[in-house]
Parts: structure tokens; C-alpha cells; sequence
């Protein structure tokens, strides 16, 4: 297997006695990770493919097929799972996998060339990409529509307009 794995969730607990796993949710995608015939994987590369699922209140509670009594999964908890990039529903527009986003070069109308985005930050109100800039070092950009202005995947560039005091 070589694609490249994310991860998606953490096991934290069972549930009930049938096998069940109380899954954390990292994902912006749970309903297409956790869904029934869905291939998730522990860092190990250990493959499972998912019987069922349903949301828990904070948790999703997710059946592995071949895995029915709790006795099975207990060593799982405090594991976390991996998917491949690939499972998921057509994106809406706007809408963007991580993996779509990360090495994007950055162009600032006013400055041109500000680096390349490294990382993704997952706040409540909205992401926050991280760019590494020669010139800047890091910038902390807030995924709101007045700084980010056109994401284009093709030519591998993000316009951004970087508002006054964001950068020394």
C-alpha cells in the first residue's frame, strides 16, 4: 500500500459489548469515512472495513466487520485511524481536502510570492493556513473570504490579500 494515509479519528473507548469502538471524529468528512463498506487503517496498516456506524452524541460509534464482541476490540482504544484520501463525496465549491491545499504556493496581489502553505489549523470559528515564506518566516492566515480570494488547484496557487499588521 502506498497512497497516503490521513488520520481521521482516534478510538478513545467500546461501546456496549458487541464489538462497538466510541471514535473521536478528526475528519470534515465523518459521514464518508465512517460509512458502511468504508476501509480504515491503524498506523500499523492493520485494514478494517466498516460495518456500520452512527453518530453519539461527540463520538461515532463504529461496528468493524469481523470484530463482534468487545473482547476483539478492547486492545484497539487509544488507537488512532487512518483513511485514504480518496473516500469522500464530491466537494462542494469552496470545499477542500487537505491534501489539495498543503504546497500551494501563496501570492499576495501587493507583495507577490509569500511562500507556501505547511499546515492546516483547525479552529472553531475557521481554519488557519500556515504559510512559510524566505522572506516573512511564518504567516498565519485566516480562511475568511477578505483574505483568501481565489484557491486555483490547476496552477497550484492561492491568492490571498494579506490585510495590514498580519505581517511584520
Amino acid at each position: 500500500m502506498t497512497e497516503k494515509l490521513y488520520r481521521v479519528g482516534t478510538i478513545v473507548n467500546t461501546h456496549g459489548i458487541k464489538g462497538e469502538l466510541r471514535v473521536i471524529p478528526i475528519t470534515d468528512f465523518p459521514k464518508d469515512r465512517f460509512k458502511s463498506g468504508a476501509k480504515l487503517f491503524l498506523k500499523d496498516k492493520t485494514e478494517f472495513v466498516v460495518e456500520s456506524s452512527c453518530p453519539h452524541k461527540n463520538f461515532v460509534l463504529v461496528k468493524l466487520k469481523g470484530y463482534d464482541n468487545i473482547n476483539d476490540v478492547e486492545k484497539f482504544v487509544k488507537s488512532e485511524l487512518f483513511a485514504n484520501g480518496e473516500e469522500v463525496s464530491d466537494l462542494e465549491d469552496g470545499e477542500f481536502l487537505y491534501s489539495q491545499i498543503i504546497g500551494l504556493n501563496v501570492i499576495d496581489k501587493n507583495l507577490g510570492e509569500v511562500g507556501k502553505i505547511t499546515e492546516i489549523i483547525e479552529l472553531g470559528s475557521n481554519d488557519v493556513w500556515v504559510v512559510k515564506s524566505p522572506k516573512y518566516k511564518e504567516i498565519l492566515l485566516p480562511y475568511i473570504d477578505d483574505v483568501i480570494k481565489e484557491v486555483d488547484l490547476e496552477n497550484k496557487e492561492v491568492k490571498v490579500e494579506i490585510p495590514d499588521g498580519l505581517i511584520d
